[in-house]
């Protein structure tokens, strides 16, 4: 027989050994960061074109107040800072610190030629919306597959949907039209997509996943409360 102290001795030496519980795991993962700097210092050592940092963080803040409404770890970010012939649409999975794609993205036609500059959420005015917006279900319409959005700020876009602003496709936001004309072609205010790409990115964030749209307008910035402390 085996006394009863060997086997208590067993026991007491398994307890640290075992691999796959307690606190001595060498499995066990770090929990992701939603810092802002940490994020883009991870993305930045992966991939070349990674978001300016004051859209990121401007994204983040409102990820951390709204992420308990969210079906998805995904976060979409427009940075219509840029002109339109960059890159400047990254869905992004924040909990895994990875771009999941990159690509080009139009606004809308009265909001500037080149770069956007203006911003508004009043119907028919044809122009882009700032701020969060957050996925909702597919269509089928005359631009073909396509996503709305609810916008989530009042005043800034909520009437999204009355506005029909959605994600869709269309030739005169493919990166070969920017190379004929300069820039991208404009749309009547939704951020439109290259064709070949439209439908990988709908269904990647569709059915609530959250999507920012950044841009250099002072009153949302200073008003929005999804971006005060």
């Amino acid at each position: 027989m085996i006394s009863p102290g060997i086997v208590f001795s067993l026991i007491w030496i398994l307890s640290f050994t075992n691999p796959i519980s307690g606190p001595t795991s060498p499995f066990t993962a770090p929990e992701a960061s939603h810092s802002p700097e940490v994020l883009l210092e991870s993305l930045a050592k992966r991939y070349t074109n990674v978001p300016h940092l004051d859209a990121i963080s401007l994204a983040l803040e409102g990820w951390e107040k709204l992420e308990n409404e969210l079906k998805k770890p995904l976060l979409t970010v427009i940075d219509f800072t840029m002109p339109s012939t960059e890159k400047r649409l990254w869905v992004i999975d924040v909990d895994k610190q990875e771009i999941v794609l990159n690509t080009v993205v139009a606004h809308g036609r009265n909001s500037g030629e080149l770069m956007a500059e203006k911003f508004s959420n009043t119907p028919e005015s044809f122009q882009s919306s700032v701020g969060f917006y957050k996925t909702a279900e597919t269509y089928q319409g005359k631009h073909g597959y396509s996503l709305r959005l609810d916008g989530l700020e009042k005043g800034f876009n909520d009437k999204a949907r009355a506005r029909a602003i959605v994600i869709h496709g269309a030739d005169y936001a493919r990166e070969e039209f920017a190379k004929v004309t300069g820039r991208l072609g404009r749309s009547l205010g939704c951020p439109a997509l290259p064709t070949e790409l439209s439908a990988k990115v709908i269904d990647l964030i569709k059915n609530g996943s959250l999507l920012f749209i950044f841009g250099k307008d002072q009153n949302y910035l200073s008003k929005s409360p999804l971006l005060q402390p």
